[in-house]
């Protein structure tokens, strides 16, 4: 029989920019495989006008073997809903924590890849905690509830013209996807990877 019981755990982030200026509080979640601390380099351009924090999914493993270099997973498929449920609670936890410390007056949450998943199962959890939802090369989650896709946030969509893991029919599919749940929808010119410049372009 499968059993499970709550204890605590130590989870970690990494954060870029000065919370005491800042005004706006960044919130990014890394896709499969990475670490929070490479991922949080890829928003060096927002550090002058965000405060960007990037929590480090709680499962961690080494890419190849049993040494070497190590990434980060949200969830597998193993006891996922502990996992989507547990997500939840702690960055919750985090998000009380960093309003607490800072005197942010804008929340944006972007998820990454697999990390967009996380994000949008942590919004729709409870919308009135952010203010935008930025979902980058990701595919919606499709336990969330139908009903709860109508938003009054001006959320966004992102992916690339060359992105390895979403072909042609794809792209257009979840296009059209993220356009009917009312998001706007941004395609650049690159890969399985974040844009600057078109982040930017979606921050301002």
């Amino acid at each position: 029989m499968d059993h499970s019981f709550s204890h605590s755990k130590t989870y970690r982030y990494f954060t870029l920019g000065d919370k005491n200026k800042s005004k706006r509080l960044l919130i990014v979640l890394h896709g499969y495989g990475q670490l929070a601390k490479f991922f949080l380099r890829k928003f060096s351009m927002c550090s002058d006008s965000s405060f960007v924090v990037a929590p480090e999914g709680p499962h961690r493993f080494y890419r190849k073997g049993y040494s070497g270099r190590v990434g980060a997973s949200w969830m597998t498929k193993e006891a996922r809903d502990h996992d989507i449920k547990d997500n939840i609670i702690w960055l919750n936890a985090l998000l009380r924590k960093l309003k607490d410390e800072t005197s942010i007056e804008e929340i944006i949450l972007l998820g990454f890849s697999q990390g967009g998943a996380t994000a949008a199962r942590w919004f729709y959890d409870a919308p009135n905690k952010f203010d935008r939802l930025i979902l980058w090369s990701s595919v919606f989650p499709p336990d969330i509830e139908k009903s709860m896709l109508t938003s009054t946030h001006k959320n966004s969509y992102v992916v690339g013209i060359n992105d390895e893991f979403i072909d042609n029919i794809k792209r257009k599919e979840e296009l059209k996807f993220y356009e009917r749940i009312g998001f706007s929808t941004h395609i650049y010119d690159g890969n399985h990877d974040i844009d600057g410049p078109t982040l930017n372009h979606i921050l301002k």
